[in-house]
């Protein structure tokens, strides 16, 4: 039955009467003409229904509140992001490690401007011990440029294989890179492992106008871009790319931005995974998530990506697909997402951090890869970041799925990490309320595309 019909007549009811008496109005009240079953016991049923999973309730009788349930102790450790630097060479504006969102000194700092070969492999054995009974742990090279420290990265590889064969494990790899330094050596490290994540910033004229690296000549400015996003597919053999475009005051149009990835470049070709971050620093600064053209319903959002999936053809815009798993999957997060948990982030050193946004920050230093988590420290941070102590997000319908947003995020913006970040309220609910109406689209004309993440769920289980 629509709920939308049993929402209409319930708001008609009268607030004191029963269930049972609500049923036996609704049924009376829903036309005999249409075509849904409006019995007495389906109505019940669906009423029953929408009572258990709180969608509707009564004034009068609040919802008891859910007891706070924190993660085990032991959560194991899905994914590691190893910071092999803190250097690069270019500095985009946007970019939390060179505009006002950084939060740790690379330059002048203490902290080693490049991972040596002996903390990376004790950050190996760290992954391999913490991701506890799983059989597969998930390791991201990041920087700074990872690929200034390529001989690291190298040995790291063939050291982590080596080892989680021994215990019985496997490790996928997988690592972000600006692509302006793949060379054709880097063929051999790319055709099995990693996977990559390639920052192309979109248009050519947005990419290069962010970097300081970059020139400003419009002409040069393009045909860089394009060798270097041509470059991203000359070396990646049979492993899939994925295209992480950041979003700012001058980079809006979203579907343009798609388009040239796909169809004008023809570099990324099914391999493309669009995530899309959007910056708030200096001159890219972008004035909330909701800022005109950046809405989800403004229409530059690729139009196109229900009617590819409800055909089977492919899209690539991961945002959506993974908004719609969460649906799905009827994801409830206490927490925004896995940092200080099922990811964490290490610095050069050797240090622990919530993510790896958070590296090298000692406010934000979980413990280290030589001396383990600190668990007192772990515990303290998920007991302050609970989504009940969140009391600006104890009445939006997104919580379920959004839980504040970024830590990072707020602690620039506001200061402390365990601030919801109220600055783009608005573009979470419209971008859910997107993926809503995708959801139910394909509900109806594509149901096996969302089996699929029941059939994915099943089988991570079997894994573990």
């Amino acid at each position: 039955m629509p709920s939308a019909a049993i929402f209409a007549s319930i708001h008609r009811a009268p607030r004191s009467c029963a269930c049972s008496e609500r049923g036996s109005g609704l049924t009376k009240r829903l036309s005999p003409r249409s075509a849904i079953d409006s019995t007495p016991t389906t109505v019940q049923t669906t009423i029953r229904e929408l009572v258990d999973v709180r969608a509707i309730g009564y004034e009068q009788k609040p919802d008891p509140k859910p007891p706070r349930l924190l993660p085990m102790a032991s959560f194991p450790l899905n994914t590691m992001v190893l910071n092999v630097t803190n250097q690069c060479n270019l500095a985009c504006t946007y970019c939390y490690e060179y505009g006002e969102d950084k939060i740790v000194d690379t330059e002048h700092g203490q902290q080693s401007k490049f991972m040596s070969e002996a903390t990376a492999r004790d950050s190996v054995e760290f992954l391999l011990k913490e991701s506890g009974p799983s059989q597969i742990a998930h390791l991201t090279f990041f920087g700074g440029e990872t690929l200034l420290n390529f001989p690291v990265l190298q040995s790291t590889i063939a050291y982590a294989r080596q080892r989680a064969a021994e215990v019985g494990k496997t490790i996928d790899f997988s690592l972000t890179t600006n692509a302006t330094l793949l060379q054709a050596r880097d063929h051999r490290v790319s055709r099995r492992e990693p996977r990559r994540r390639d920052d192309l910033d979109g248009r050519p004229a947005a990419s290069c106008r962010t970097s300081s690296a970059c020139s400003t000549t419009a002409p040069a400015a393009t045909t860089s871009w394009r060798r270097r996003s041509r470059r991203c597919c000359g070396v990646t053999g049979s492993r899939p790319i994925g295209a992480r475009v950041t979003l700012t005051s001058d980079t809006l149009d979203i579907t343009r931005i798609y388009r040239h990835l796909t169809e004008e470049m023809r570099v990324l070709g099914s391999w493309l995974r669009a995530g899309h971050h959007l910056a708030d620093s200096s001159s890219t600064r972008l004035a909330s998530r909701g800022s005109t053209g950046c809405s989800p319903s403004s229409g530059r959002w690729p139009a196109n990506s229900s009617s590819c999936v409800a055909e089977n053809r492919h899209h690539g815009f991961s945002n959506v697909k993974d908004t719609l798993e969460e649906i799905h999957k009827g994801v409830s997060k206490a927490y925004p997402c896995g940092a200080g948990l099922g990811l964490l982030g290490v610095s050069t050193d050797g240090d622990v951090a919530l993510c790896h946004r958070f590296a090298g920050s000692d406010a934000h230093k979980l413990g280290t890869v030589r001396d383990g988590i600190d668990r007192d420290v772990q515990r303290a941070f998920l007991e302050q970041h609970h989504i009940d102590d969140k009391t600006d997000c104890s009445q939006c319908w997104a919580r379920p799925l959004c839980s504040g947003g970024c830590y990072h995020e707020a602690h620039v913006r506001y200061g402390t990490t365990q601030r919801p970040n109220l600055h783009y309220c608005e573009w979470i609910r419209g971008w859910t309320d997107t993926c809503l109406q995708i959801y139910g689209e394909l509900s109806e004309r594509n149901p096996e595309f969302l089996a699929r993440f029941d059939r994915e769920e099943a089988k991570a289980e079997a894994v573990l």
